[in-house]
């Protein structure tokens, strides 16, 4: 029986930071047969799930995206052991909200990472190896994957698992969409007392106190801190640390957040965003918070998705979009090149009030180019203003690779070559298990031939 190609159309898809643009060839499977027509288009190709990764690593200007999202069905879900098996472009807010529906008294379960956002498919999830606020107990989200069906473009589907075809397996898991299209995953969710969620926010006046309640909040699942990136001096690195854990209670799970009215419909004009509003914002934001432990108890939602509530609030840096860095370093060189960083943004005056500083575990990331290691992360939104932006974040890359840090692709759009391959060494092992007929704008960027430098300038 012959199938048709799903309908093609040509479009300009954003990532999340709205810096990239460019046309698009798009098609859209509805089910996994007209997924296998889909990768006969013209190439190259390359899946795009809610396209909420910032950089260019979810474009492929000159080729064709296949969306996921028709790709959105339950296959199974098992309750008594919190098995799930779904499409690749069923959404990390469809598995809430089946996990409200189902909850029972006794027996609640949780996705085991997740990122910053609900809306990511779990695709995407797999392709970038999101990691959340628990890493330092957890790992990524691919360390609870048990499986994946992948489509490779000369129309087999390979069963992938840590027992087959593991390299495979290993290559998706971070993989950035470049080894063919994931169509289901089977996830082991995590059993949890209860969807109410205990939290103290502490503020905290400088890096050194930051590190002592990480090290103090060890038992607490879930940290993150963030940071006043515009403080320097003696209150640089000050910020507001958050720890937060599943509360034991018998209380019935809070009801799923409603749609909410409050979004951002057209791009705010540049000069919002400036060293002196963000500074005013960051020092309110900051004295605002307790200075002593002030335990809650609320529900999941503000805790790991506080932007969820206000859609579109990309469009607050202006129509130019913005830059999301977010590197790590060694915990051994932290103590030097995390203090560097923030001089470099404070120095600059560079607005960004979303600023995130996190302590990343020993679990070793399951995939050939999954981002995480141990040692310091630090995430920053900046506002895209050409040259000067570009300047700070070279000079960002140079603080994080001279430390032996990497820079995290699902969130880059202009690293270069040579920094990406030195922080990535594996990339060319990766390189072998690519389908032949995926690629994007990251991958053509960050894998083109480096010249060294051999006059010692």
């Amino acid at each position: 029986m012959s199938v048709d190609r799903p309908r093609m159309t040509r479009r300009v898809p954003l990532s999340w930071g709205r810096a990239h643009r460019a046309i698009h060839r798009v098609v859209r499977p509805a089910f996994p047969v007209d997924a296998s027509a889909a990768l006969a288009s013209a190439g190259p190709l390359l899946p795009y799930g809610m396209g909420r990764s910032y950089g260019d690593s979810c474009l492929n200007p000159g080729g064709t995206l296949i969306e996921t999202q028709g790709l959105d069905r339950w296959i199974r879900f098992d309750q008594e052991a919190g098995i799930i098996e779904v499409e690749a472009g069923v959404t990390l807010a469809d598995i809430l909200a089946r996990l409200h529906a189902s909850a029972l008294p006794a027996r609640h379960w949780f996705l085991p990472v997740t990122p910053g956002t609900k809306f990511v498919t779990v695709g995407g999830a797999i392709a970038n190896d999101v990691h959340g606020k628990n890493h330092h107990s957890a790992g990524c989200f691919g360390s609870h994957l048990l499986s994946l069906r992948l489509l490779r473009s000369d129309g087999t589907v390979r069963i992938c698992s840590p027992d087959e075809n593991p390299d495979l397996f290993a290559a998706t898991i971070g993989g950035i969409g470049l080894t063919g299209l994931i169509l289901s995953a089977v996830l082991q969710l995590k059993p949890v007392p209860s969807l109410w969620m205990e939290v103290e926010d502490i503020r905290y006046h400088s890096l050194d106190a930051f590190y002592a309640l990480s090290a103090e909040s060890a038992d607490w699942e879930y940290t993150v801190a963030w940071v006043d990136c515009l403080a320097s001096g003696t209150d640089l690195g000050r910020g507001i640390f958050t720890r937060a854990r599943h509360a034991a209670t018998d209380r019935a799970p809070p009801p799923p957040r409603l749609e909410t009215d409050l979004s951002i419909p057209i791009d705010a004009p540049c000069f919002m965003l400036n060293g002196w509003t963000v500074g005013a914002f960051n020092a309110l934001y900051w004295h605002r918070a307790p200075a002593m432990p002030k335990r809650r108890i609320g529900s999941y939602e503000p805790v790991f998705y506080p932007l969820d509530a206000i859609r579109g609030w990309n469009r607050l840096y202006g129509k130019a979009g913005f830059y999301q860095y977010q590197c790590v370093v060694p915990q051994g060189n932290a103590g030097a090149a995390v203090p560097a960083l923030l001089r470099a943004v404070a120095a600059g005056r560079d607005a960004s009030f979303l600023a995130v500083l996190k302590k990343l575990g020993n679990r070793p990331s399951p995939g050939m180019l999954s981002f995480p290691m141990p040692g310091v992360t630090l995430a920053l939104d900046l506002p895209n203003r050409g040259v000067r932006t570009h300047e700070l974040l070279n000079l960002l890359d140079q603080i994080t690779a001279e430390a032996g840090g990497r820079i995290y692709p699902a969130k880059d759009g202009r690293v270069s070559a040579r920094d990406f391959q030195r922080g990535f060494p594996a990339w060319r092992d990766f390189a072998r298990h690519m389908d032949p007929h995926f690629s994007s704008s990251f991958w053509r960027r960050v894998s083109a031939p480096v010249i060294e430098d051999r006059t010692g300038c």
